[in-house]
């Protein structure tokens, strides 16, 4: 589910951190070989789950993203809303939190509404002929794709559109065009093998600072799903899924304190 949620302008990396998976993810990828049985358990789940989401449920989700945008909106908004205690408990679980913290929380959150903007004007700045790509060119654009791919809250789409190839990896996607999509998943797989890395090194080196960076990438998403509200059927509907989805958020934390 989470990985199509990405082509709807959300980081699928944010519902990682949601759902408490997203630092023991990062090593499983990167240590899939010095403990395989354990981490290829780990990891096989999440990889059906991320095919079942781009081939069933990803449908679904579009239908009622177009159907009914602000209900369904708002019911992930409410999610992420009511997970942050969570995410808050998880940043200073190695560290109390201290003032300066809240900077690269800012910061993040920042680039976040930055990129909503940049999301509505580049498409118009931004048009390359696909003929004039060149397959390097392509795998570069795979390999900062993956920046988006790994770090919650950063969102492909913008990064795609910068490089002037969104609409073409949208058309490549529709139509299976390998000749797009085999150089950019090299550069997608390099990417997220650099970037991995670097995720690893920033939480062991300064878990509570990129904790609390990746929490403020969070907090830019609610803005990237919110569609305004009206106070309308349509519109107590999407309070009433708010507050639904936002105490599931919420359950988040007292299963994770069961553990």
């Amino acid at each position: 589910m989470a990985v199509e949620l990405s082509f709807l302008g959300i980081s699928s990396g944010v519902f990682c951190v949601i759902f408490g998976i997203y630092e023991k993810l990062v090593n499983s990828v990167l240590n899939l070989f010095k403990n395989f049985k354990k981490n290829f358990l780990f990891l096989i789940p999440i990889g059906l789950g991320g095919t079942t989401g781009v081939f069933l449920v990803g449908k679904i989700l579009n239908f009622l993203f177009a159907s009914y945008p602000m209900p369904t909106s708002f019911c992930f908004i409410g999610l992420i809303c009511g997970s942050l205690p969570i995410l808050f408990k998880q940043a200073n679980q190695k560290k109390r939190f201290r003032l300066h913290y809240s900077i690269f929380l800012l910061a993040a959150f920042g680039i976040g509404l930055l990129s909503i903007r940049l999301e509505t004007v580049l498409p118009a700045l931004i048009q390359i002929d696909t003929n004039s790509i060149s397959f390097f060119y392509f795998v570069l654009a795979g390999f900062a794709m993956s920046i988006g791919i790994v770090v919650p809250g950063v969102s492909s789409t913008v990064i795609l559109m910068c490089l002037g190839v969104y609409s073409h990896y949208l058309n490549a996607v529709a139509t299976a065009n390998f000749a797009i999509l085999f150089p950019m998943g090299i550069g997608v797989l390099l990417g997220s093998i650099l970037f991995l890395k670097m995720i690893q090194f920033l939480l062991d080196k300064y878990y509570s600072q990129t904790f609390y960076a990746i929490i403020g990438f969070v907090l830019g998403s609610i803005f990237v799903l919110y569609p305004g509200i009206e106070f309308t059927g349509q519109g107590i509907l999407s309070i009433l899924l708010f507050m639904i989805s936002f105490c599931i958020g919420l359950a988040f934390e007292k299963l994770d304190n069961s553990h």
